[in-house]
């Protein structure tokens, strides 16, 4: 025999109305909440996702199609940068860095810790403009 069977998770019954809100659990259903003073680039932020939220599913897709062209505009601009420049101008995450496995020896990515520097400072100067924020203002009006 096995022995003795423990549960080790339960889940919990569905919210009420569930199916109005895709069935998502009440964790789920937190976990886009916005939050105060975190980096402008936070997907939390996206001007998109909040449309949708209020179900203004014209105008959310059409800020993702707005957003999605700016990301492109943008991989293109490095693209060119790093083919007249060379490697060393290369896109560089901003917050990891690439390290030796101390267990592996393979290369991985680690986290630096800066974020939350830049958090408590509400430093985010290092941070790319990725929501089209003045155009969202007025999108709101």
């Amino acid at each position: 025999t096995t022995g003795e069977t423990q549960a080790r998770w339960v889940k919990n019954a569905p919210l009420e109305d569930s199916e109005k809100i895709y069935h998502f659990t009440a964790l789920a259903c937190t976990l886009n909440e916005p939050e105060e003073g975190v980096a402008p680039t936070d997907a939390r932020n996206r001007p998109d996702q909040r449309l949708m939220e209020q179900q203004n599913y014209p105008d959310a897709n059409n800020m993702k199609v707005r957003l999605e062209e700016a990301q492109r505009a943008r991989r293109r601009a490095r693209e060119a940068r790093i083919a007249a420049e060379g490697p060393s101008a290369k896109y560089q995450p901003k917050w990891f860095a690439k390290k030796e496995c101390e267990i592996t020896g393979e290369e991985i990515w680690r986290f630096t810790e800066e974020y939350w520097k830049c958090k408590e400072t509400q430093n985010w100067d290092r941070c790319p403009k990725l929501y089209l924020e003045d155009e969202v203002e007025e999108d709101a009006t």
